[in-house]
């Protein structure tokens, strides 16, 4: 019955991703912008990829298939790579190395010959080491450090302070903000980019709010309005590595902050009296 399910449940989705195409993220499109202070570029036409809350990837009764999906397996990087592949080469990746299935079970899954199977997983993982990082790049901090680091990363953003922001980015850093496709790659074009864009113009101008997508830590921004409330502004996905943060990707997209339990407006928790 599980093979069964999973059959039909594989073949629907390779069906959908071959006839959708992929969805990439800015980077997956041309390269960086050369000046930071130039008009950037819309593409609202694109299907963009789009960040997965933590919360709809656990269950309270979570199936082995479920608990199997590693944080590596579902990082941000990693699903976007996964846009390079074919579908069926996405499904033979994401059972063999994510699910850790046996050839066999995948080949019966897939209909393909084992031989097909291993195949079909050397070429896929040859074409995510070409677009993917080194595996000691992305290497992260232990957990204090790298919550130390996403402390300073959101005082920052809510300080509007760029030069707390460029000490905390590694000298490659790449900066992505679907849905626009311009992008920014190299510390100092990211903080130039960064340092005369409206949310930066003075302090108090963001509020950011922990969450998880695609298994690391994120950050939902709320924006102050004129009237003085704080709006749904962007979802915004830092990668921390041991060398500081390796890239940094916007969704400016407030209707995402729904699939994050989170509310359109900004509500502060006040503190319990004697708290």
């Amino acid at each position: 019955m599980r093979t069964w399910l999973y059959r039909i449940a594989t073949n629907a989705c390779l069906t959908a991703l071959e006839r959708r195409g992929r969805r990439p993220l800015p980077s997956g499109l041309g390269g960086p912008a050369g000046d930071p202070e130039a008009p950037v570029v819309a593409g609202p036409e694109v299907p963009w990829l789009r960040p997965l809350p933590d919360a709809l990837l656990t269950g309270e009764h979570e199936d082995p298939a479920s608990v199997a999906v590693s944080r590596e397996g579902i990082r941000l990087a990693f699903v976007a790579a996964l846009q390079y592949l074919s579908a069926r080469q996405r499904a033979v990746l994401i059972m063999r190395d994510v699910l850790q299935w046996p050839a066999a079970e995948v080949a019966e899954l897939l209909g393909l010959t084992t031989t097909a199977v291993n195949s079909g997983l050397r070429r896929a993982r040859a074409q995510l080491a070409r677009v993917l990082p080194a595996e000691d790049e992305l290497a992260e901090p232990a957990e204090p450090g790298q919550r130390a680091l996403l402390d300073r990363f959101a005082a920052a953003f809510e300080n509007a302070d760029v030069s707390g922001l460029a000490e905390l980015l590694r000298e490659d850093v790449a900066l992505e903000m679907p849905p626009l496709l311009t992008w920014f790659a190299g510390r100092a074009d990211v903080a130039r980019f960064l340092a005369a864009a409206p949310a930066f113009a003075a302090p108090g101008r963001l509020r950011l709010v922990p969450v998880r997508a695609n298994g690391q830590p994120a950050f939902a921004a709320y924006q102050r309005e004129a009237g003085g409330s704080y709006q749904a502004y962007a979802i915004t996905v830092p990668t921390v590595t041991a060398t500081g943060i390796a890239r940094i990707v916007t969704f400016f997209d407030p209707g995402l902050f729904g699939s994050f339990g989170l509310p359109p407006e900004y509500a502060p928790v006040t503190p319990a009296p004697g708290q």
